[in-house]
């Protein structure tokens, strides 16, 4: 007999099958069980009747509990009525371990008890849902750029210095020195594109910032792609091919997940280029228009990109920040230095800022004043420095968070379901 897992049931209708997985739910009507399994890959209902079945397999049926493990067989019909369109006639059934008595019932539980207990918390059908749309993302985002030839390139997690700010960096001891956990692998994504032209970086990153808002992680994952002889412009557009590319595959792909999440879908079919483009200029004047007191030089806030992010159906860019508020390697416009050449891309329905790049300055006088400037250990950004001495060229990039991308194309409240295990100010466990 085949073991076989329930995503691909349908292939085998009218077949005797061997399903492996755990107890999700049990009903009874006396003589017949219902047993609601899964597997990890999706969810069927095993249908147990007594004198169908030896005896002893009845009575272990009937004893098993919430999360136990077990191996079903039986055979495969099709039922309109059941989930998935598919159900099992019980021959056989084998307890392989039988569970204590489960903390995560099918009541509502707060979110902090869920949150204790995430490593079960996992395991209820929103979470796997979720969890297969990330995978999704992830997996189109490799797609995207490696199809347009980008080499991946594994940036350090342990640095010498920071690259988004002094304020926010985890430390820690490293042998005789000190030592930060990466805020981003962009400024070593530079020094790759200069070796290999199109690149990008996968992994987690960090941000030590004492911040409760629902689109804060300390631990996040971020992709960041990084290009020489590319401008602003060029930058934008690849951005808005990636998110556009990502959108369509998820939709395409995954969506009885998103059916699962009760996703409106028809907001996310809208998400075709071009994306609408707005300078920090013309943002300023969007916000006052609706009653903020915005002072002109300042960042944007969650409540901030919500306003603008709702005068458009699509990610909308928000471009030429200025120069004062962004980071130190943002290249200047050239027509108007007190702002740069950057731009961040708003995502729809009050998600806020999902992605965050622009055109590095090439000019190593320039870059050598900005380190002084924001007071940097010059020291540390030596070899930083080198890569303007040895054969500058224009080079931009963009890095995008894998969790606000998750909880926007999955329509969550909170980044906290977005990644296994979240990290958050209060939280490191489990």
């Amino acid at each position: 007999m085949e073991s076989v897992h329930i995503a691909h049931i349908g292939e085998h209708e009218g077949k005797e099958v061997e399903i492996r997985g755990w107890l999700y739910n049990k009903r009874s009507s006396g003589s017949v069980l219902f047993l609601i399994v899964r597997d990890g890959t999706g969810f069927i209902q095993a249908v147990v009747v007594k004198g169908q079945v030896p005896d002893g397999d009845f009575a272990a049926a009937d004893r098993l509990t919430q999360e136990s493990s077990l191996v079903v067989r039986g055979l495969v019909r099709a039922d309109r009525r059941a989930p998935g369109g598919y159900e099992i006639s019980v021959s056989g059934v084998e307890p392989v371990s039988i569970a204590e008595e489960y903390p995560i019932s099918l009541k509502e539980h707060g979110v902090d008890f869920l949150m204790d207990h995430r490593h079960l918390w996992l395991r209820t059908p929103r979470q796997v849902a979720i969890m297969r749309v990330r995978n999704e993302i992830v997996k189109a985002i490799r797609d995207f750029l490696d199809e347009r030839e980008f080499v991946l390139v594994d940036a350090p997690i342990l640095t010498p210095s920071a690259c988004e700010g002094t304020t926010t960096l985890f430390e820690t001891d490293y042998f005789d020195t000190k030592a930060y956990l990466t805020q981003s692998g962009q400024l070593y994504m530079e020094a790759a594109a200069m070796a290999l032209g199109k690149v990008y970086c996968f992994g987690p990153t960090f941000r030590a910032e004492k911040s409760k808002t629902r689109r804060h992680l300390t631990e996040f994952w971020m992709v960041e792609p990084e290009m020489a002889w590319v401008d602003l412009d060029g930058d934008m557009k690849l951005q808005e091919d990636l998110v556009s590319y990502v959108v369509r595959r998820v939709l395409e792909r995954r969506a009885k997940d998103l059916a699962t999440l009760e996703r409106d879908t028809s907001k996310l079919e809208k998400v075709e280029p071009p994306f609408p483009r707005i300078t920090y200029d013309e943002a300023c004047d969007i916000l006052r228009r609706h009653g903020v007191e915005f002072e002109w030089g300042n960042d944007f806030g969650g409540g901030d990109e919500t306003i603008l992010a709702e005068e458009f159906d699509r990610p909308v860019f928000v471009h030429r920040y200025p120069t004062a508020c962004k980071a130190f390697y943002m290249k200047p416009d050239p027509d108007r230095p007190e702002v740069c050449l950057s731009a961040d891309l708003l995502a729809p329905e009050g998600y806020g800022e999902i992605i965050g790049g622009g055109q590095r300055i090439d000019d190593p006088d320039l870059l050598a004043r900005r380190i002084e400037e924001h007071r940097l250990p010059a020291e540390a950004y030596r070899w930083y420095m080198d890569l303007r001495r040895y054969g500058s060229v224009p080079h931009s990039g963009f890095g995008l968070g894998i969790e606000r991308t998750v909880a926007w194309i999955c329509g969550l409240e909170h980044v906290r379901e977005t990644i296994p295990f979240p990290r958050l100010l209060n939280r490191i466990y489990p």
